[in-house]
């Protein structure tokens, strides 16, 4: 039972959750939950990647993006635009099986700078390229997504829930799975993982596909929520400030860190809003002073402190022998 209490809390959670359009809540309210369902869930991903396989990718900008166009793309051929989400994910994990081909063949900060050039990449392709005729809304292949005007916002809300919620079970069954051992085995020393009979390249492998599938959706359905989409945000650096901070500041390596750091990275983006000019600089000052400070975030610093805590309750000397110490008995 002390095992399922987690999830038996996050069932009651996301009922309360899925009730909230039901009991005429303000809108904005529904508008900050969908983000951070969105980020929630590309976040979880980006944790798998960086916190739990030791892939330090830096392109989640590029699944988010390329899951975007191609949902968007199918509201043009007229496909639902649920279908197209679905369609989002699957080609954000093509995507990443092609690119695997060359990126794993790069090690540590090499494989970082090689999958951050890959947004750079798509943005110039998609800059240039036409995929469908039509209007076009902002630079390069900027489209309205067609269909949403009869799509309330109560509909992709839930949609935003479902991901959220199918991210954070997803990494509570990793976790707690054999695949999330061998995680754990690479993550400590993946070397020694593999004298042990790891497949350390099939598991990162695989972490990489399944966390460009979940990104993927997650993308597709937030540009059905906007309702268009354009390259120079949907491959922006933005998607990786977002993920960065909200793994880092709550806990990378951490199941909940991500859910703390999303919560403030939410907010963020609306009080920042007003200072668009300057905000990646701000979320960069906050990203270095966080890891400076407490590089475990913020579970990982309380839950230091906890172990600090408990250590000296468990070296405290008993009442008795502290008197006997300060008031010796003489013979």
């Amino acid at each position: 039972m002390g095992r399922f209490s987690p999830l038996i809390l996050l069932g009651a959670v996301t009922v309360g959750l899925a009730m909230l359009p039901m009991i005429d809540v303000p809108q904005t309210w529904l508008l900050y939950l969908f983000y951070f369902f969105v980020f929630l869930a590309a976040a979880n991903m980006w944790n798998l990647l960086a916190g739990f396989s030791g892939l330090l990718a830096l392109c989640p900008a590029a699944f988010i993006g390329l899951a975007g166009y191609a949902m968007t793309i199918l509201t043009w051929l007229g496909i639902p635009f649920y279908v197209g989400i679905l369609a989002g994910g699957v080609s954000a994990a093509l995507f990443a099986m092609l690119i695997s081909v060359s990126v794993f063949r790069m090690k540590g900060v090499y494989f970082a700078i090689g999958t951050l050039v890959v947004p750079a990449i798509l943005r110039l392709v998609f800059l240039r390229w036409r995929p469908v005729g039509g209007d076009l809304v902002g630079g390069g292949a900027g489209y309205m997504v067609k269909g949403m005007d009869s799509v309330s916002t109560e509909i992709t809300y839930w949609l935003g829930l479902a991901i959220g919620l199918a991210s954070v079970i997803l990494i509570w069954y990793i976790l707690r799975s054999k695949f999330g051992f061998g995680l754990a085995a690479i993550r400590n020393n993946d070397v020694s993982a593999a004298s042990l009979g790891v497949d350390v390249f099939r598991l990162k492998l695989s972490s990489f596909i399944i966390a460009a599938f979940v990104m993927g959706l997650a993308g597709a359905l937030f540009y059905a929520y906007q309702g268009y989409i354009e390259p120079n945000t949907a491959f922006n650096i933005n998607w990786l400030m977002i993920v960065l901070l909200a793994t880092v500041m709550g806990g990378i390596g951490l199941e909940w860190g991500p859910f703390i750091g999303t919560i403030i990275v939410v907010i963020l983006q609306f009080q920042l809003a007003r200072y668009a000019g300057i905000s990646l600089l701000i979320q960069g000052i906050m990203l270095v002073i966080i890891m400076l400070v407490a590089p475990q975030g913020i579970l990982g610093f309380i839950r230091d402190q906890r172990r600090v805590a408990g250590f000296c309750a468990r070296l405290r000397i008993p009442s008795e022998r502290v008197s006997f110490l300060s008031n010796p008995r003489k013979d």
